[in-house]
């Protein structure tokens, strides 16, 4: 791609490898017999979602907002769950429904006869919480002991609540299909007399099959050894980084170099707290085209966003020239996950999102100005 003719900065997401996730999402979908569906909340990119909706089941929501976004962009009606819901809201999820996770046993029992009366044909769900994850980061551990998220087995006291079809738990990150076959047997301890009785059993997010070195292969057959032992089951996935996993960059430009008590900061045209949370959250750091970790000898460089938030900022990586203001900085694999969260703080301006097109042309899809900051306060 030629980078001359990005606007700076902005979020370019790569068509064709989009395409190439898609494609074996599909597959695992069709060979597994699986409903696989977008999560918004990992990938929100509406302009792409003509060619999404080609290849997977549908989407699932986490907001009012999301499942509107579901009808209008998706086309279809959203699995939805919510950590709680807004009871102002709730009759227009409803509407907007396919399936209704609830986060207890005692907000199902607050909803489900409204459901039942009005809303019939949305299909009710708990989530749970099998009590096992291998996610190490603390703020993306859904599992951890007293989690607010999903219920334990003994709150349902050895019985299903009344018209519950289905049951649905979280608790991978960019996992493998291995950490899932130990969160099923987990699952299946607590909660396995329940299944002949359901449904559908919703596998959460955090799949990462798209990834280089995942065993898909492996996947499928857990999938359906899984299924042929609980036959009455529909399985649901909803993978958030998978769908856009290394599928583009954020292309910023240096505005200034700083040089203090001898470590030099490249000050860039984006905001890692606006733009690129997790890499302070996780702590995640991003590869960084043309760079790699400091290597003495070679020119070296601190990444400072442009907000005055003082860790706005990532430690140095080494380049091959010495940077200049105006030259290029590309963060690789910054779609999912990345847009969705970020902000205007500061008012710093918002990269434009730009799509590579297979055929090679470049269409910028969004440019932002002051009043998207404006309308967003008052």
């Amino acid at each position: 791609m030629d980078y001359s003719k990005v606007p700076s900065p902005c979020y370019v997401l790569n068509e064709q490898l989009l395409i190439k996730n898609l494609e074996l999402l599909k597959k695992v979908r069709i060979e597994a017999d699986v409903d696989i569906i977008l999560a918004f909340k990992g990938f929100s990119m509406w302009s792409t979602f003509p060619l999404v909706r080609q290849y997977l089941s549908g989407a699932t929501a986490s907001s009012l907002y999301e499942a509107m976004l579901c009808m209008d962009e998706m086309k279809c009606k959203s699995h939805t769950y919510a950590a709680a819901y807004y009871p102002n809201e709730f009759e227009e999820i409803a509407s907007l429904s396919s399936h209704i996770t609830f986060n207890s046993i005692s907000e199902y029992n607050r909803y489900i006869n409204l459901l039942n009366d009005k809303y019939p044909s949305v299909s009710p769900g708990i989530r749970v919480n099998p009590e096992y994850s291998v996610v190490e980061t603390d703020l993306y551990n859904p599992c951890s002991p007293g989690s607010r998220l999903g219920t334990t087995i003994e709150n349902f006291n050895g019985k299903l609540p009344d018209g519950l079809e289905g049951l649905h738990f979280h608790a991978l990150c960019e996992s493998n299909s291995y950490d899932l076959e130990n969160v099923l047997n987990s699952f299946e301890r607590l909660f396995g007399s329940f299944l002949p009785q359901l449904k559908w059993l919703n596998l959460g997010g955090g799949h990462l099959i798209t990834k280089q070195g995942y065993d898909v292969d492996h996947l499928i057959q857990l999938l359906k050894k899984f299924k042929a032992k609980y036959p009455n089951l529909k399985l649901i996935m909803e993978p958030g980084s998978a769908i856009a996993w290394q599928t583009g960059d954020l292309v910023s430009t240096v505005l200034d170099i700083v040089d203090n008590k001898g470590i030099k900061t490249a000050m860039l045209n984006v905001s890692f707290t606006c733009h690129m949370p997790d890499c302070l959250e996780m702590p995640y750091r991003p590869k960084v085209t043309g760079a790699t970790d400091p290597i003495i000898g070679k020119p070296t460089y601190r990444l400072g966003g442009v907000s005055c938030l003082s860790g706005d900022y990532m430690e140095a990586y080494s380049f091959e020239q010495e940077l200049q203001p105006g030259d290029t900085i590309i963060f690789e694999d910054m779609i999912h996950y990345t847009m969705v969260k970020t902000t205007m703080f500061n008012g710093v301006m918002h990269p434009s999102i730009a799509i590579l097109k297979e055929n090679g042309e470049l269409k910028v899809v969004r440019k932002f100005n002051y009043l998207d900051y404006k309308n967003r306060l008052s």
